[in-house]
């Protein structure tokens, strides 16, 4: 859906639209956003090249949770122009849950659903979360370029980059944000009540912090203000996700979310409506977590926007507000269902464990946040190229509108 918002006019006026990309957060099911990408870049391709150049599409990139890991990906490739959107592609082909996370458990325990299942609890209380993600710090520093992402600011393939993460120890939300040296938003922080951004560069670690999923994996620390302070998923505590995206100058903005407009966990049939297994309940709240902010904010948006539309263009023109064009994408079908019937291809410590708990019951939501596997990864690119290629005439009109 397309619609305008009116916010502070903070930034100054670009020659040009600064188009921002916002990736929301979902573990394994932000595969959906590769998806999503790769229609968009084969409708640009066909386009006139005047609308975007050869270049990179985008001027500003913000990511939350796994959404800040394919955030920064692309701005470690923004230099190579579309082809940057395409390799995100490869980077999910090769990626396996093992490339992510593992769960220590000795071989004899896999076959044995309450000694997994005690195997995890025991993790929980030594690390504070059930799996370790040291794996996935190996993966990140072997496909993400931090070099390239300073080259991308400084070419001026992008304008910004900025990924979100959630302080363990103080409750405040974070952006944490690098531009290029000469961009209008350098230095120029913003605080807001619970949420603050600092600029800094992005590191790999930034990026654990915000794509750790609570409870499943663990904290990452982070320096902020002077003091070490830890974090978890920048999903946590995001009342705002287009906020970051806004204070960074941009008046057009494309949202990719993970949600889907009905969940498969509580309600629906009349089987479900018994008391709702750990499954379901888990679901409820990974989806209040990562999906219902995103949905809150646009709705937000809807309410100002006719707000502001029924004031008289005299008032209007008094009012420090611009207006920024959000288009929206989100899952058109149920991820928790497609994640249900790609359970079995979980790792079998993980399967083990998450089955001795009772938490692949009923639907497949919690899995779904950990299924990096092909049979899921394929199911969910196959998806987002659907529902990217149903809303071209939308994804047109964002890149071609004056």
């Amino acid at each position: 859906m397309t619609f305008s918002t009116l916010i502070h006019a903070q930034p100054k006026a670009s020659a040009r639209p600064r188009r921002s990309l916002v990736l929301m957060g979902g573990g394994a099911r932000t595969a959906y956003q590769v998806g999503v990408l790769l229609s968009i870049a084969a409708q640009l391709r066909q386009m006139p090249d005047t609308v975007t150049g050869t270049g990179f599409p985008f001027q500003i990139l913000v990511g939350t949770s796994a959404g800040a890991i394919n955030a920064a990906f692309l701005a470690s490739r923004a230099t190579q122009g579309l082809a940057a959107l395409t390799e995100l592609e490869g980077f999910w082909r090769q990626l396996r849950s093992h490339h992510v996370y593992d769960l220590e458990i000795s071989p004899w325990m896999q076959s044995h659903k309450f000694l997994a299942a005690l195997n995890l609890w025991r993790n929980v209380r030594a690390h504070g979360a059930i799996l370790n993600t040291m794996p996935s710090v190996d993966t990140l520093h072997r496909a993400i370029s931090l070099p390239g992402i300073e080259q991308s600011l400084a070419a001026g393939a992008i304008e910004s980059v900025a990924v979100t993460a959630s302080s363990y120890t103080t409750g405040v939300h974070w952006t944490f944000c690098q531009t290029a040296a000469n961009a209008d938003a350098a230095n120029t922080p913003w605080e807001r009540p619970g949420r603050r951004a600092e600029f800094q560069p992005i590191t790999i670690e930034h990026l654990m912090a915000s794509s750790a999923i609570p409870f499943l994996f663990p904290s990452a620390a982070l320096w902020v203000n002077g003091r070490r302070e830890f974090f978890g998923d920048g999903s946590m505590r995001q009342v705002s996700p287009l906020s970051p995206a806004i204070h960074l100058g941009a008046d057009r903005v494309l949202v990719i979310g993970v949600g889907q407009p009905q969940r498969s966990g509580l309600g629906g049939s009349d089987v479900d409506r018994r008391e709702p297994t750990l499954s379901a309940i888990a679901g409820h709240a990974m989806a209040s977590v990562f999906h219902d902010t995103l949905q809150a904010d646009v709705e937000q948006t809807q309410r100002v926007t006719r707000t502001m539309r029924q004031m008289p263009p005299a008032v209007l023109e008094y009012l420090p507000y611009r207006a920024v064009d959000v288009t929206s994408v989100q899952p058109s079908e149920s991820l928790d269902s497609v994640a249900k019937s790609c359970q079995s291809h979980l790792p079998r410590s993980i399967r083990s464990a998450l089955s001795g708990l009772g938490a692949l019951r009923g639907g497949g939501a919690l899995a779904s946040y950990l299924l990096f596997e092909p049979v899921f990864i394929e199911a969910l690119v196959t998806l987002g190229m659907r529902d990217a290629q149903a809303m071209a005439p939308g994804i047109h009109a964002f890149f071609t509108n004056p």
